[in-house]
């Protein structure tokens, strides 16, 4: 097998346990929303199609970026993106291989609905079968 071309810290931590949470909060409000479930990549073609729609500097940024891993400096970055500008310069830019999206498939949502004196209000809905139950966390 191949070496995994994935070398975030986001990439490396979703390899050793491919689950995660999403939290939507609206504090403003007093309402957030917790999404959590199992991860895994999206196929090559998904990401090629949401790559096409990024801004071709966001695309040589991401050529350019060994993400999460220490660079020298900030001249080194610039240096790197000059250089790859050069290289695609007047073609498309092409999807790097370390570069690729994941998605979280929900088993449970948390709706918390903050209220006075800490009595929130929180409901769990969890994949039941085909189906969601619904539970009644306390605060």
């Amino acid at each position: 097998m191949p070496e995994d071309p994935y070398l975030s810290a986001k990439a490396v931590h979703l390899n050793a346990n491919p689950v995660a949470s999403l939290l939507f909060s609206w504090f403003a409000i007093g309402r957030q929303v917790i999404v959590s479930g199992p991860v895994g990549r999206t196929t090559d073609e998904e990401s090629d199609a949401y790559w096409a729609t990024r801004p071709v500097e966001s695309q040589l940024a991401a050529w350019a970026s060994n993400q999460s891993q220490i660079i020298p400096d900030r001249d080194w970055l610039s240096a790197r993106y000059d250089e790859f500008e050069t290289r695609f310069a007047g073609g498309p830019v092409p999807r790097p291989p370390h570069w690729g999206g994941y998605r979280l498939t929900p088993e449970e949502y948390e709706f918390w609905h903050g209220r006075t004196y800490r009595m929130h209000d929180r409901l769990r809905y969890v994949r039941d079968g085909d189906g969601w139950g619904i539970e009644r966390l306390s605060p």
